[in-house]
């Protein structure tokens, strides 16, 4: 049994299916996805990401890759530029799957970018084989693993360091920022340089139709498989679950702590119970009319937008947001899916996708501040917006119960979270009841549309039901 049909539920009930397991996949809503849903929610014939968007991670992932997702209706896209940071005076830096080309952009600071994220990017699977993983295991690749982890364990304004000039540096610092937590702590590097080198390797490409089309993929491959799924079924407890062997759960892990109760080991249900969220999302959705004004051209070309402004302006929107306070200029990401896949838009009226870190269960709206931000780059944008479509951090939370309190990453990224997720133990997806397991973004590798927790945890899974058929 899975609980949750989300990309680590669906990615579970995959490796399960694949082992020769009758696999049920339980969702509590009408609709399979979790982060990969994809509505009409502005205009008609409009169609935006609920909240997943642009993929590096997801094409880039060890586990995807070797699943038959093409056969099953999966096609990446690309925009002409997979990523553009507007500053103030008209121009952005930019990056594209060539590294050499990006460097190319980056002026004097070309050098050291490939430095830094060269080697990574070329040997981008083995390292994420080994990066995608729980901290406490043999490395398979130890050199590369090392080479990529003694700068991503600096904190993020370190690592800026190594570049000279203001595009370099709010380039890296953009990418840092979806981490979602102060850029001064330690580690903080990390997600930076592991988007930007799985960008150089695969791009940061959209799903054809919506991310939507990655959750039916692999559902399309686990019903091919013999596996089921069953929608609108809600589960409170663990008595809920019909006979079973195992149990995974793509949940929160104090979600989990509400379903299975005292069944649960005192010391790990402790463990769950001080689980701390992090900062929230505020999610934007515009229906633009001929697509968004920037000032700077690469922009109009950009799948992704980092609106932020520089590095020391992104620290402190990120530092005030960590601490409780919403800055008046947030970080923003802004999505132009349209730009890659055409098929989102309606004639000349364009999805745009945007989302501001704000505190955790900010209950304002803020769509006048993000777009506000746009406008600072996008001069007239304001006048172009036909639809809009506001999901604040409460609504983001009924959405996907996983977003506790808005936080999208299912667990603040900060201190000993950032590394060991949701416990410190050998076996982080075992729950302390034999046959029951943690999958979701709480656990190892965290946050984003691989697949890999779930993989994982049910890799976890066949070996104790291995081990229990050798007894």
């Amino acid at each position: 049994m899975v609980v949750g049909a989300g990309p680590n539920g669906l990615a579970a009930a995959v490796t399960l299916a694949e082992a020769g397991l009758r696999v049920t996949v339980l969702e509590a809503a009408d609709s399979i996805g979790g982060g990969m849903r994809t509505a009409e929610l502005t205009l008609p014939g409009v169609r935006h990401d609920v909240c997943s968007a642009a993929h590096p991670l997801a094409a880039g992932s060890p586990y995807f890759a070797g699943l038959p997702l093409a056969e099953h209706g999966l096609e990446w896209k690309r925009a002409p530029l997979d990523l553009a940071h507007p500053l103030d005076g008209g121009h952005a830096a930019t990056m594209v799957r060539s590294i050499d080309e990006t460097a190319a952009g980056l002026g004097v600071d070309g050098r050291a970018w490939k430095r830094i994220f060269g080697p990574a990017a070329r040997r981008f699977t083995p390292l994420a084989d080994d990066l995608m993983r729980p901290i406490l295991h043999v490395p398979r690749h130890p050199l590369d693993l090392a080479r990529f982890g003694v700068p991503a364990l600096l904190p993020a304004t370190v690592l800026a360091r190594s570049f000279r000039t203001e595009p370099a540096r709010a380039l890296y610092a953009g990418c840092a920022a979806h981490l979602i937590t102060p850029l001064t702590q330690p580690a903080s590097a990390s997600v930076g340089m592991m988007l930007i080198s799985a960008g150089h390797h695969a791009g940061w490409p959209v799903a054809a139709g919506g991310s939507q089309a990655i959750g039916d993929a692999l559902a399309g491959y686990l019903t091919s498989l013999g596996g089921v799924i069953e929608t609108g079924r809600r589960v409170g407890a663990l008595a809920d679950l019909p006979e079973h062997d195992v149990a995974l759960f793509d949940t929160s892990p104090t979600d989990l702590v509400a379903i299975a109760g005292d069944r649960l080991p005192a010391r790990i249900r402790q463990s769950y119970r001080r689980w701390r969220y992090g900062p929230a999302a505020f999610k934007l959705d515009l229906a633009v009319e001929d697509g968004v004004p920037w000032h700077a051209e690469q922009c109009r070309r950009a799948g992704v937008v980092h609106v932020g402004g520089s590095l020391e302006e992104i620290v402190a929107s990120e530092a005030a947001v960590a601490r409780g306070r919403l800055p008046q200029r947030p970080f923003v990401l802004v999505g132009q899916q349209y730009l890659a896949d055409p098929s989102r838009s309606a004639g000349n009226v364009h999805p745009v996708w945007a989302y501001a870190h704000v505190p955790k269960g900010y209950a304002q709206d803020v769509s006048e501040l993000v777009i506000d931000q746009i406008e600072r780059f996008a001069p007239g944008v304001r006048d172009r917006i036909v639809g809009r479509h506001t999901t604040t951090p409460e609504q983001l939370q009924a959405y996907n119960p996983n977003y506790v309190g808005g936080d999208i990453a299912t667990g603040a990224n900060s201190g000993r979270q950032l590394l060991f997720r949701p416990r410190l133990a050998l076996d982080p997806y075992a729950t302390g009841i034999p046959g029951v397991y943690l999958c979701s973004a709480a656990t190892p590798p965290g946050a984003g549309v691989h697949g890999m927790c779930g993989h994982h945890a049910a890799r976890s899974a066949l070996r104790q039901l291995e081990r229990g058929s050798a007894a």
